[in-house]
Order: C-alpha cells, then structure tokens, then sequence
C-alpha cells in the first residue's frame, strides 16, 4: 500500500494496518454472514458476538474483574465531562479536578454547570509544562477527576495521583488508555473516546465500578445516565456498530501483539528516540519537563522562536 502516508495525527490516529485489512474484508461481507459489518443489525447474533468478543478482550487486557460494568458510549470525552458530575454527584458532594492542560480546562467548565467544583491542584501557571505536584482535595469530594495523557501539551501520569480510598477516581484515559499496564482496581470511572488510541472516532469506551452506579440520582437524561447501559447492555438505543467493531479489531490486535507490557515497551523505545533527537539538538527543544513527558505526544518548538512560524 504504496500511497500511504506517514501520519503523525494525535486523533483520529493511526490504526494497525493488519487492523484496517481485516476490516476492509468485513465491510463487504462480515464472517460469511452476507451482510457487510455496518448492516448487520445491533440486535443480530453476529454483532452480539463482536460486542462479546470486545468485552473479553479488554477484560483480559486490563485484568478488569467483574466488580466493573464496561459499556459503549457516544459523544467523546465531550459527552463524559457531563455525565460524570451528573451522574457521581449530589448537592452534598463536590467534583474535585486537577487542572493539567487543554482537556482537562475543559472538562472543568463543563462541570462547572453541573454542581460544585474545587480545583484539587492546577500546572496552568506553569504552561502545562509538568503535572500538579501539590493535590489537595476538599472534605465533601464526590470524586478526583484527571486527565491521563494531555495531548497538546506532552504531559503524562505514568502512575495515578494520591487519592483517598473512599474517593473515586475518575480518569479521561482517551489518549492513553492500553498505552501501558493499568491496575483498573484503584479507579472508580475510566473513560475513553476511541479515535486516539484504542480505534475509530464515534464510540467512547466507558468502564465503572458497579457500586457507584447506586449514588446516580434519578431522572438523569436517558442516553446520559450510566444505567441506562448496564441495563441494557449498551443497547438502550441503537451503538455506534461499526466503531465498537473496529475497537475490537484493535483490541485483539492488541493482544497478539502482547498485551500492554509490550505495547509499553514499543512506547518507551518510540518516545526515546525521539526525546533523544530533540534533547542533543541546538534547534529543537521540547516543551514538557523532562519527569512528566508523554509516551504518546512529543511536543516540542525551536530554540529560536522566530523561526517557529517559518519551520511549521
């Protein structure tokens, strides 16, 4: 496939190409069933059987016991930064956020409109360069919500901020989510729009510990209320097909691949390279601290800033 291009966007990204032929055979006719992939009716055995297979894979990726609901939604991270706050909290309770760049600002301002909010520790001062060193959470925390991966800004949690036990811990995963291992344990909601790291735009990946599901208020807007899709198994109406589809694909790609410990490894060897290039260089400078940089977006300028306009 000669007339593809390198393409370094950080979403919609890059599938597998082994993904792509797979599913360029099934948008004809899916496993022999007739119908191509995105006919198939969400009702049908043969997408029962692609939402399953989804469901173990992650499961087995993630080691994610049955304490946690996995389900599919829609909207993006953009659609989660409403439910979240609608869903964990109460005129008692207080979202707390860390501020740590572009996602995370907005995350913030959606839930500002939803209830009471503290800014548990912010790097904006900083210019997003490094993560907040200093976290502190009110006494009425409904949840610590933060952003693993800050794509514009190159900014990284390799391991999750200090969080009390009867916290939960609430994670915008969307460009990082299976970049590395992950002990799901230790959270209480991790979301994930799919188009950066886990397959195709349309479909969010949303995994919630089950007991929370007890403090959703009633009322909720049905397609904004997490039980919505525990109970009906993420088919109150009608899921994004063929995204769940291509997220499996790439779910098993991960897998034979070898899992998240090699996808770390490849991740560290890829980000080296690079940070090693842009560190021993007098024209390239990177932008993110050197203890916080990401695994998955290397951001750098120039030296000279007045070449920079000039360069891009």
């Amino acid at each position: 496939m000669s007339e593809r291009i390198h393409n370094l966007s950080p979403g919609p990204a890059v599938l597998p190409l082994e993904v792509l032929e797979i599913v360029r055979e099934n948008i004809l006719n899916f496993s022999g069933s007739g119908l191509g992939v995105m006919e198939l009716s969400h009702r049908g055995k043969e997408f029962r059987r692609i939402i399953d297979e989804a469901n173990l894979t992650l499961r087995k990726l993630l080691n994610i016991s049955d304490d946690y609901a996995v389900i599919y939604m829609t909207g993006g991270a953009t659609n989660q930064f409403s439910a979240v706050p609608m869903n964990l909290l109460s005129e008692k309770t207080c979202g707390n956020y860390i501020l740590s760049g572009v996602w995370a600002q907005k995350a913030i301002e959606e839930a500002k409109r939803l209830g009471r909010l503290h800014l548990a520790g912010s790097s904006k001062e900083q210019q997003y360069k490094c993560l907040p060193k200093d976290i502190s959470l009110s006494n009425d925390a409904g949840y610590l919500h933060f952003t693993s991966n800050n794509t514009a800004c190159g900014t990284q949690y390799l391991s999750e901020p200090e969080c009390p036990a009867n916290v939960p811990l609430v994670c915008d995963a969307s460009s990082d989510l299976l970049c590395r291992p992950l002990d799901v344990k230790k959270y209480g909601i991790i979301y994930a729009g799919a188009q950066k790291n886990i397959g195709t735009s349309g479909v969010t990946l949303v995994i919630i510990r089950k007991d929370l599901l007890e403090r959703i208020p009633e009322n909720l807007p049905l397609l904004l209320d997490y039980r919505s899709y525990t109970n009906f198994e993420s088919m109150v109406n009608t899921p994004p097909c063929l995204p769940i589809y291509i997220l499996c694909e790439t779910l098993k790609w991960v897998e034979r691949s070898g899992g998240t410990a090699e996808m770390f490894k490849r991740n560290q060897e890829k980000a080296t390279l690079l940070y090693d290039a842009i560190d021993s260089s007098e024209f390239y400078q990177g932008h993110a601290e050197p203890e916080c940089r990401s695994l998955m977006n290397v951001t750098f300028g120039l030296h000279d800033t007045s070449l920079e306009s000039k360069f891009l």
